[in-house]
Parts: C-alpha cells; structure tokens; sequence
C-alpha cells in the first residue's frame, strides 16, 4: 500500500506536467507598441493562471518573423499563434482585409453569426482558429506632411497597406507599401509625404515627430486579431481549448477601452502639434461613402464567393 501511494506521488506531478502545453506567439507589429505590450500583458495573465494546462511563450515581433510573413507561418505551423491586423495577411487569403469593414462589433458578430462564418473562411483558406478581435472602435486617417483642402492626393507618395489602397488610388495617390518599422526612415526622407495609419500608436513608433496633419474624419475600422494555427488548436484537449477560447473572449470584452483611448490620442496629437484638416459636411459624408463603396467593391471582387456573405454580417 505504502509503494502504491509513494508511486503517485511521484508519477501524477509528472503526468500534469505532461498536460501542460507551450504554444508559440509572434506578433506582426514591433514590441514596443501599445496594442503588443497589452498582448503581453493578457500573455502573462494566462501563463499566470494556466500553469499546468496552457502557456504561451511570445517569441517576438518583426525581428523573429517579418511582418507581412506572420500570416503564412501560423498557416503552416512555423508558429503557434499570431498577433496580427488582417491587412499583413492578404498574401494567406484576401478575405483577411475585409473586416477592416465592420460597422458591426465584435460581440454583435459573435451573436449574428458573422464570428462563425469568419472562423469558416479562415479555417479553409488560411489553416487559422480566429480567437478574438482585440482591436476595433478605431477608425484609419490619413496624415500628412503636406496640406491638402479637398480629398485629392495627386502628387503625393503615401504609405499604405492592402487597407486602403485602391481608396488612396482613387483620389490619385502614388502609393508604396512598407512594414510600419520602415515609415520614420521612410518620412524622414522624404521617399513618402504620408501615410494611413489608424487614429492612436503614432506615438509609439515616433512617427508624430515627422507628421504634420492628419485628415479628418476617419474611415473604416481597424481590426486587430489573435489568430491561431488550426491544427494545433485541435491538437489542444477539451480543457485546454476552452481556456485558450475563454481568455481569448475575456481580452476581447475589454474593447471599449479603444473609445476612450483613441480621445486621448486625438488630444495627444494636438498638443505635439499635428493640425487637423476637416472638409465641410457634404465632402466629409461623401468622403467616407466612397472609402466604404471601394472597399466593398473591391471585397466582392476578389472574394466572389465569401465578400457578398460577410458584407451581410459586417455591414450596418
């Protein structure tokens, strides 16, 4: 009897040891950005409460993976996890720029289905588990080192990702796509007069020092996502599964905090001194109507098949 107990005694701590699983996280924007120490924070809490069922070891940002490769090596299984925004990802599958369309939340996606049929279209064209949007509420602007006083960009060479670039093109913009760690050189420069960029995190990569103006209003909503290599996301037990889904959801819950926070960025660029440049009220509607018309246009274009059904749930 006493070698039975004896035994368990030294095999069941062995054997939980064993049930814990390390997954890989790398994120796409550098470490020193806001939305990535909130990352790690929610990282930490994780590895906190979940020793002995899940922990998560962050690898790093562009200098493990580079930014536009995160995609592709959660979808293979380079890595476990990515911490990514749907436009560094198009190269995977051009549905992952789309929910830069939403005027739907995150929640009201869970409850209209429109949660389910991203996780249907990530799963099939990308090997992804989408696990939560942690970034939304927050819409993209322009911002300039040169004045203009009408929507029209001719002449000058902005920065963009997949998000906006046939709408910058329809208001004649030369226009170049660089990683976000590239934009201070490039600004410095002068090899771009602007960039897209969404209305917070100018400050943590230093761009405000080398921005002038930005244009008001904003337009669509910038999505930022945990993403998840799908395989290892069934390779995860029940118990495991549902901690990764809960915290995932829990992290998710805290968007509202983008409301407020976005105000104070808006407050912050003023007082660093980058001008605001506002169009009268029929420009401005007419302004954002168009970003949504092209972007929709251009969904359906390149996604026959999946634009028409997510417009039905992302759109208002």
């Amino acid at each position: 009897m006493k070698r039975i107990v004896f035994f368990s005694l030294i095999f069941f701590p062995f054997l939980a040891q064993a049930q814990e699983t390390t997954l890989r996280l790398v994120s796409a924007f550098p470490e020193n950005q806001f939305y990535v120490k909130r990352t790690i924070e929610w990282v930490e809490k994780i590895n906190q409460e979940g020793k002995g069922t899940l922990q998560i070891n962050f690898i790093g940002g562009p200098k493990a993976i580079p930014t536009f490769e995160v995609g592709n090596a959660v979808k293979t299984g380079v890595v476990d996890m990515g911490f990514s925004t749907g436009a560094f990802y198009t190269n995977v599958m051009p549905e992952a720029d789309f929910l830069k369309l939403s005027e739907t939340s995150a929640a009201e996606q869970r409850k209209n289905g429109g949660y389910d049929l991203i996780n249907r279209i990530w799963a099939e064209k990308g090997n992804m588990r989408y696990l939560a949007k942690v970034v939304e509420f927050t819409p993209f602007h322009i911002y300039l080192n040169k004045k203009i006083d009408k929507p029209d960009l001719t002449g000058l060479k902005i920065r963009i990702t997949p998000v906006y670039r046939e709408f910058f093109q329809s208001m004649n913009a030369q226009v170049m796509a660089t990683a976000p760690g590239e934009v201070y050189t490039a600004l410095e420069r002068g090899v771009i007069d602007g960039y897209g960029w969404p209305i917070h995190a100018l400050f943590d990569l230093n761009w405000h020092e080398k921005t002038k103006y930005r244009v008001d209003p904003g337009f669509y909503n910038a999505e930022v996502a945990v993403i998840m290599n799908l395989d290892k996301y069934k390779s995860l037990t029940p118990a495991q599964r549902a901690y990764i889904d809960r915290k995932a959801l829990a992290y998710e819950a805290q968007n509202d905090f983008w409301k407020s926070y976005n105000q104070n960025e808006a407050k912050r660029q003023a007082d660093a001194g980058i001008q605001v440049i506002s169009f009268d009220a029929a420009t401005s509607k007419a302004y954002v109507e168009k970003a949504k018309e092209i972007g929709w246009a251009t969904a359906i274009k390149a996604s026959p098949q999946y634009g028409p059904a997510l417009r039905k749930v992302l759109a208002r």
